[in-house]
């Protein structure tokens, strides 16, 4: 059935057809869509109107083109966090009703990097450890995490039974996370971190980037997470002054 016509832009209207239709369940997740002739015609447009439309829904993610393949509709997130809130990804997990879960990739200690010396404010003779792990919500791999905490702040032995590296700076460390200065990244297939992910090659990754800081304001951690960007979604609240 053709979109009944009214004062927008004809291409708008596709869009919020499409996303209804979606909503719907006429066109289900990772489900391919007709073919744009196919398409245009079954909703009365052009094709150029169409592919207006659909290029803005694969901006907003809403559908993904695979090149010689099709249109396919997106997943839902199934993870969601205001960037404001300092928030575990064993907690986001868990707010989602899932299980979370780590894979231990490794952890070894080296010397620091001047970026690291910077960072941590600490002298070149000062080691870091560095993890290396993969989260999984209900077993399957979310988020690929790369952590580095200075040595004098982690000892020894790192208990791999604790999910969150939070917990374990508390544990272990007596050090509570305070807050942290955030960077997020979009970033498409990544040769190593991606297969980890089992992303497809077309999907992307939100990498988050921050520096940790305890009570006192000391850098404790520095931490690069990859998220599948198909299953998480972060969103800011912001204020105006």
């Amino acid at each position: 059935m053709s979109i009944k016509s009214d004062n927008r832009h004809l291409y708008l209207q596709v869009i919020d057809r499409l996303k209804q239709d979606i909503e719907d369940g006429i066109y289900k997740e990772r489900e391919k869509l007709p073919s744009e002739f196919d398409l245009a015609k079954h909703l009365g447009v052009s094709r150029a109107t169409l592919r207006e439309a659909l290029r803005i829904l694969e901006e907003e993610h809403v559908i993904v083109r695979r090149h010689g393949v099709g249109t396919f509709v997106n997943s839902k997130p199934m993870f969601t966090s205001g960037i404001e809130q300092l928030n575990s990804v064993t907690n986001m997990i868990e707010q989602a009703g899932l299980k979370p879960g780590t894979i231990f990739l490794s952890s070894s200690t080296q010397k620091p990097t001047e970026e690291d010396i910077r960072r941590f404010n600490r002298s070149f003779e000062e080691g870091i450890v560095l993890l290396e792990r993969v989260r999984t919500a209900n077993g399957k791999p979310v988020v690929y995490c790369v952590d580095k905490i200075p040595e004098s702040i982690l000892p020894d032995a790192i208990s791999h039974s604790d999910e969150s590296i939070f917990d374990i700076l508390e544990k272990e460390a007596n050090r509570h996370i305070a807050y942290a200065v955030a960077e997020i990244i979009p970033l498409g297939y990544d040769e190593k971190v991606s297969p980890v992910l089992e992303c497809e090659p077309e999907s992307g990754l939100l990498v988050l980037k921050q520096m940790h800081f305890d009570e006192k304001d000391e850098p404790v951690l520095y931490s690069v997470n990859y998220f599948k960007a198909d299953a998480f979604s972060f969103h800011v609240f912001r204020k105006r002054i």
